[in-house]
Parts: structure tokens; C-alpha cells; sequence
């Protein structure tokens, strides 16, 4: 199947529920969208809204922050762990990452960064959960820093609850803006969900199985090096093996891109690209795209679908920075028009800066869309 770059991107973008009406609505469409996704990255940065609530408020009609929470920490349908980084999963595969982290060898690497000092107060750290059924390091009256990852020391109790964390034996109860509660992992998970059985039996499968989440995550993939296979530590050899399987197997599909060339898409997802591809018109939206994306994992990708560059330029030091830390891209229709710098102040939502692609003012429309999506961007971060 040949398509244009329009086609493309108008298939990318809704799949993603960022084209046209809404498909998305209320805490039901976050879980549909997670099942169409799986997965979407969590950073704790908090300048305009986090990274997952961005993600969301861009997708779902009517999103609220209490829904995100109450999936995760009242309804626990959904979970944080590790995919590609710090994540937000569907409950139902937290077995599968946990597993895999373990055999990997990650948790005792993970467990060594704290030495002897974290071994040796993990009997008080199940004690206090018996006694009050979570707990987060604040709560632990233990002042003492250990070693810890990024070469910065942080407090003992700290590192003691994320190594049991990492390895399993606790789960995020719930966080009180960046500080986390942690619980045990047997009385908030069921036993049917720990004890399922892996979804793939080989090796061969295990890597298909990974290749085909993250062709779902972005909506298209090409099988290129990339930020989007970040965490599946994969071989080139092994990435194509795992795409001619899924190409065998018919759970996933090649479409040549005009100028691009091959890109895949998961077969589940064909009938959106036809439905796509029937339409001549999608009503006119726009949205601000978080830093971290799933849409925006394959920047190379981006850049040759929208002609659009983009860099989080948060760990980019301030002298050398273009736009800012925190510049989000501007969705309208089906183009990238341009990048937002807002941030939270006290009780008001300031924009810094509007950068447009083509360096003009934009037309009144586009100027009114834009005022209009900050006014809902201001309304998410206070209401």
C-alpha cells in the first residue's frame, strides 16, 4: 500500500485520538486508549503538567488529573513500572516487565547501588507496611544517604523502598505530588494477574512480541536504530527478525511512505487507515504535544513525516537552548505549526513564547485556535 505523507500523518494522528472530534472520552477512553498504546511515559517534571496528564489532556474529552489517579491508585487497572522508561502500563502486563527485569539481572544492580545499608533495613520497611499499609520514605525516621543512581546520594529509606519496588515486592500505593507511597505488591495485585502465564514462549517471540507494543505505542514504526526501541536493548539482527515474524504471522503490515519509504503498522490498526484514507476532511483541532510523547518517541520519524525538528531541551543547558525547557509542539489539523513555552505560576498559567514554523504571525484562525487551546491548557493545570 502506497501512501502520501498526509495520509500518513492523518493515519498517525488518529490513531492517537489527536485528529479530528474527540474519540476519546472520561476514564473509559484513557483505558481504550491504552489498550490501543499500551503504554505511555511518566516523568514527574511538573512545569506546565505532567508528562502522562499532557498526554492525555491532548486526547481524551472532558480529562481530568483525578482520572489518571483514580485508574491507577482506586481502580488499579493501570500501574507504574518500566517499559521504555518510567511508565504507566495496563495492570495485566506488569508481570511480563517485573519478570524480565529480574531474569535481566536488573534488580540486583539496582539493589547494589545501596550496599549492605539498604539489605539491612528492609525488615523495618515490612514491618511499617504490616503496621499502616504503605508507607513513603518521609515516614521512615532513618537520617542517613547512600549512593544511588546519577552519581547523586539520596536518603536511605528512599533507596531501600524503590530497590523493593524495582524487584517487585512493592507497588506505588499512590503519590502525593512527586512523593511516592509504596505497598506491598501481593495485596493490591491480583493472584491470577502475577501467576498468568508469560505471552510468548521463545525467545524469538518474547522479541516480537516487545517489537509489536512499540509499533502500537507510536501508531507506525520504520525498522530503524531510534529512541523508540529505548529499553529492549535490541540488536539490528534481532529487530529484523522480529518484524519478518510479525510480517509472517500477518500482525503487522508494510505500507511504503512517499519519500520515506517502508513503514509498519499493526494489523489490529488497518481499519483505521482505511477509515482514514475514506475521508476527505477531519474537523479542525488543536492540541499541545507533550515532551514525551508516545507520538513524538521517533523524532527522526517526525521529522521526516511533518518536516517538523524537535528536542526536549530540558537537560540542554541554558545558554545553549533554542526555545526553552520546556517547549511543547503546537498540533493543528494535521501539521506541527509551531512550539509552545508556558509555565505555572502561582495560581495563573504564563506563556513565555510562541515560536511558529514559518517565523510569521499566524493567520487570525490559527491565532484563535491557539488562544483557545491555552485557555483549555490553563484550565487543565487549575481547574
Amino acid at each position: 500500500m502506497r501512501l502520501t505523507k498526509v495520509q500518513a500523518r492523518r493515519f498517525l494522528l488518529h490513531c492517537h485520538g489527536l485528529l479530528g472530534e474527540h474519540i476519546f472520552h472520561g476514564k473509559d477512553g484513557i483505558m481504550t486508549f491504552f489498550g490501543r498504546t499500551g503504554c505511555i511515559q511518566y516523568d514527574p517534571v511538573n512545569v506546565c503538567g505532567k508528562n502522562a496528564d499532557i498526554v492525555l489532556h491532548s486526547r481524551i474529552g472532558g480529562y481530568e488529573k483525578s482520572h489518571l489517579d483514580e485508574l491507577l491508585y482506586k481502580d488499579r487497572v493501570l500501574i507504574d513500572y518500566f517499559d521504555k522508561n518510567l511508565c504507566i502500563l495496563p495492570i495485566e502486563v506488569f508481570p511480563v516487565f517485573l519478570q524480565e527485569k529480574l531474569s535481566g539481572g536488573y534488580a540486583e544492580a539496582y539493589a547494589r547501588q545501596g550496599g549492605e545499608a539498604v539489605r539491612q533495613i528492609e525488615p523495618l520497611i515490612r514491618q511499617l507496611i504490616d503496621e499502616r499499609g504503605h508507607i513513603s520514605a518521609r515516614e521512615v525516621n532513618i537520617d542517613k544517604n547512600v549512593d544511588w543512581f546519577w552519581g547523586v546520594p539520596t536518603s536511605l529509606p528512599r533507596a531501600a523502598l524503590e530497590t523493593m519496588y524495582f524487584r517487585g515486592e512493592f507497588i506505588i500505593h499512590h503519590k502525593t505530588g512527586t512523593n511516592k507511597s509504596y505497598a506491598f505488591t501481593k495485596d493490591h495485585v491480583p493472584a491470577d494477574i502475577l501467576g498468568a502465564p508469560m505471552p510468548y514462549n521463545t525467545e524469538e517471540e518474547r522479541l516480537a512480541w516487545h517489537v509489536k507494543r512499540r509499533i502500537a505505542a507510536v501508531g507506525m514504526l520504520w525498522n530503524k536504530a531510534g529512541d523508540a526501541w529505548l529499553g529492549l536493548r535490541l540488536k539490528a539482527s534481532e529487530r529484523a527478525v522480529a518484524f519478518a515474524k510479525l510480517l509472517t504471522d500477518g500482525e503487522i503490515f508494510e505500507v511504503s511512505v512517499d519519500g520515506i519509504g517502508s513503514l509498519y503498522i499493526c494489523e489490529s490498526d488497518r481499519e483505521i487507515l482505511e477509515y482514514v484514507l475514506s475521508q476527505e476532511v477531519f474537523a479542525p483541532r488543536t492540541e499541545f504535544i507533550a515532551p514525551l510523547d508516545n507520538l513524538i518517541w521517533d523524532r527522526k520519524l517526525i521529522a521526516a513525516l511533518f518536516n517538523f525538528q524537535y528536542k526536549w531541551e530540558i537537560y540542554t543547558p541554558a545558554d545553549k537552548r533554542i526555545y526553552g525547557a520546556y517547549t511543547l509542539p503546537i498540533l493543528h489539523g494535521d501539521a506541527l505549526v509551531g512550539r509552545i513555552d508556558a509555565a505555572r505560576r502561582a495560581k495563573e498559567l504564563v506563556v513565555n513564547n510562541i515560536w511558529m514554523e514559518d517565523g510569521k504571525l499566524p493567520a487570525s484562525e490559527l491565532k484563535t485556535a491557539i488562544e483557545d487551546c491555552v485557555r483549555r491548557f490553563a484550565e487543565f493545570n487549575y481547574g
